[in-house]
């Protein structure tokens, strides 16, 4: 991208970062049956974009003159296919569960950024879906949609 825009992106990520930080303040430390109150989330994610927002903001200063590049052509077929997988995603997490939902997503976002490779793909859609549900479900004593009930376990 360009460095301006990069610029102007990263200050308007850390404003919604801080945006997301401070609204997290309002919502209640704790909630019935779990451990991880609702607010542990938007403060972790506005955390990180504040970050990750300082990060951009400070790799723009790296940036070759704007003159020297040539323009890269858009993907829009990679775009499309990773939103409709992140549409279905949000539309299947309740009814499939977190880790079937979670591993479906991300084995085609890993297909749709590079084919191939199928076995790392799997191992770590796997690894993540499964690692992640069991730290927060096990080990933060959280709460996401289990498994569906069709596959019997």
């Amino acid at each position: 991208m360009s460095k301006t825009f990069d610029r102007f992106a990263s200050l308007i990520f850390l404003v919604l970062g801080v945006a997301f930080v401070v609204g997290s303040q309002t919502i209640s430390a704790s909630a019935y049956g779990s451990n991880v109150g609702p607010n542990i989330f938007p403060m972790g994610l506005g955390s990180l974009l504040i970050l990750l927002s300082l990060r951009l903001f400070y790799e723009t200063f790296k940036y070759k003159q704007e003159g020297e590049k040539e323009r890269q052509k858009l993907d829009y077929k990679r775009f499309l296919i990773i939103l409709v997988a992140a549409l279905f995603y949000v539309l299947l997490l309740e009814e499939i569960g977190y880790v079937v939902s979670t591993f479906l997503f991300l084995l085609v976002g890993f297909q749709t950024m590079q084919k191939g490779k199928w076995l790392n793909s799997v191992l770590i859609s796997g690894a993540f879906s499964f690692g992640v549900y069991l730290l927060y479900v096990e080990v933060l004593d959280g709460t996401l949609p289990g498994l569906p009930t069709w596959l019997g376990l």
